[in-house]
């Protein structure tokens, strides 16, 4: 069986996508996805579901739950083990862990100097997000902030591959991609770097310019805060031609 969380939380056997069933059942399982091969307690599964104190028969609700659950699932997958339950996979088997494998062996080559090999790798691990991380849940209101976490991830590695793809000199194929993921609100000022960097190397210095000058409002405006060092010492070298 296969077991995605980066988007909708997912089960595959045999190519054929497994019925879940309700939100609860989703919720429980995902939790239980991000936390693999390791024992959860109940009382973490509880304070997962719900927000400030859960009901009288919340545990009851989650015994329900993983009955249910383990109808669908292989045998032996879903066990109990005190104080709570653990979820068996194998290796391979949850696109997190194989996302997390294909990131750090992405790194790995390019900080043995190998760009190509580096980026192909990382996108590689990108392509394995269908959205959001476990986007049904937060759709349903459940705000974990291993979700956030986990974007956070995925942002973090879009960068290093496009760090790569400027070290390898493929600004132009970048650039438009790169004004795409600038437009968010606040900017994150690694991509604003990364964006002026290929405008700049494209010979387009003012639209370099307006960029910082775009992200300097926004956090401004936004957050009441300057733009970083970074950022601003690389408008100070945009400006005096010495990138």
């Amino acid at each position: 069986m296969k077991f995605a969380v980066l988007g909708s939380v997912e089960v595959t056997a045999e190519d054929r996508q497994v019925e879940l069933g309700g939100v609860r059942q989703r919720a429980i399982l995902g939790y239980l996805v991000l936390h693999a091969n390791s024992v959860v307690p109940t009382s973490r599964i509880l304070h997962a579901l719900w927000h400030g104190a859960p009901p009288a028969t919340a545990r009851k609700m989650v015994q329900n739950a993983v009955s249910a659950l383990r109808r669908v699932l292989a045998k032996g997958t879903l066990r109990t083990q005190p104080p709570g339950y653990v979820l068996h996979v194998e290796t391979g088997a949850v696109d997190l862990a194989e996302f997390r494998r294909l990131a750090r062996e992405g790194r790995r080559a390019i900080a043995c100097g190998d760009t190509a090999a580096g980026a192909a790798l990382l996108n590689a691990g990108l392509e394995l997000w269908r959205g959001p991380a476990l986007a049904d849940l937060v759709e349903n209101g459940l705000q974990w902030p291993e979700a956030t976490a986990l974007d956070d991830e995925r942002l973090s590695a879009l960068e290093d591959r496009l760090d790569a793809e400027l070290a390898r000199g493929r600004h132009r194929e970048i650039t438009s991609e790169l004004e795409v993921l600038t437009a968010t609100d606040p900017p994150r000022e690694r991509l604003c770097r990364q964006f002026m960097i290929a405008l700049y190397r494209s010979g387009r210095q003012a639209d370099a310019l307006r960029v910082y000058r775009r992200t300097r409002s926004a956090l401004v405006d936004g957050l009441g805060i300057e733009p970083g060092r970074e950022l601003q010492e690389l408008q100070r070298r945009i400006l005096a031609h010495d990138l």
